[in-house]
């Protein structure tokens, strides 16, 4: 939710996390994710930390032991959102592979993204709730006064 508190570094900890810029909404038995960003690349690598957060207990427990790279095309944003995380949740699924660390590029609504991915280890990784697919329902991202905000509705 959006009410998280970044945590301060201290001379043994790691740097501090900033708060998420997503939250989750409740859609009848399906799962909503508001996401906001200054900026349209920031915005597809929140939603790509969104879905793994949703997924996954703890993505701090996500080791990015192997580097993997997306590239993705489509006529619009709303599109090129929906198949970027429907091409991560795939990733997960058929791979069996958590992602971290998403950098994502866009020239237009060509998506070019890197992220840091390791194999799911029960003992270390808990997952939290089963997505199923991305859908169109309700799928938008737009420009705002404040930057960008993405909505997408994911069947659980």
């Amino acid at each position: 939710m959006m009410n998280a508190k970044p945590q301060a570094a201290t001379p043994h900890s790691p740097l501090p996390t900033p708060p998420p810029m997503y939250e989750t909404f409740e859609h009848t038995a399906d799962l909503g994710l508001r996401i906001r960003a200054g900026d349209l690349p920031e915005l597809f690598a929140e939603a790509a930390r969104a879905l793994f957060a949703v997924i996954v207990a703890d993505c701090r427990q996500i080791r990015p032991a192997q580097p993997m790279t997306f590239e993705l095309e489509a006529d619009r944003h709303d599109d090129l959102l929906r198949d970027w995380l429907g091409e991560l949740l795939y990733t997960f699924h058929a791979e069996h592979l958590l992602l971290t660390g998403f950098n994502v590029t866009l020239d237009g609504t060509r998506l070019t993204a890197t992220a840091g991915a390791e194999s799911i280890d029960p003992s270390r990784h808990e997952i939290e709730v089963e997505l199923k697919a991305v859908t169109y329902h309700g799928l938008k991202v737009e420009q705002t006064d404040d930057g960008w905000l993405a909505e997408v509705i994911i069947d659980t």
